[in-house]
């Protein structure tokens, strides 16, 4: 089974979401979280971490993720697995592909015209604020 990760950043304030706007498909010219593939034999946080600073320049000295759930995806033979974490500071983001957003975070995340995922993130948003306390 392919495995994928989509890392929700937080800014240091908890009112923004870091997100990308797809340059391809799926969902070219959508918001999307930033992520992507799990290597063969890689430990799983090891890549949303390896993941997050290739597409940002977030490293971990500069956030804790958390695991918070999975998504799978049996017609596609693909798992998706979700981590959240708050920016424990300022700081300049590197673009590796695609353009990077602040979005505040009371968005409708549920637009499916604006934001990919087909409601997943806002659904992945609701269970970070039923948890935050937990989380962060």
């Amino acid at each position: 089974m392919k495995k994928l990760n989509v890392i929700l950043v937080y800014n240091k304030e908890e009112n923004k979401i870091l997100m990308c706007k797809r340059e391809k498909e799926p969902y070219k010219g959508k918001f999307n979280l930033v992520g992507g593939k799990v290597e063969k034999n890689e430990d799983e946080l090891h890549a949303a971490y390896r993941e997050l600073y290739e597409e940002t320049g977030i490293s971990g000295d500069d956030i804790v993720l958390t695991h918070i759930m999975n998504f799978q995806y049996i017609m596609q033979d693909m798992e998706l697995e979700v981590y959240v974490g708050k920016l424990n500071k300022d700081l300049k983001l590197i673009e590796e592909l695609n353009k990077l957003y602040w979005i505040d975070k009371n968005e409708n995340f549920f637009d499916l015209e604006k934001y990919a995922g087909e409601g997943n993130i806002g659904h992945m948003l609701q269970q970070v604020e039923i948890y935050k306390n937990k989380i962060f």
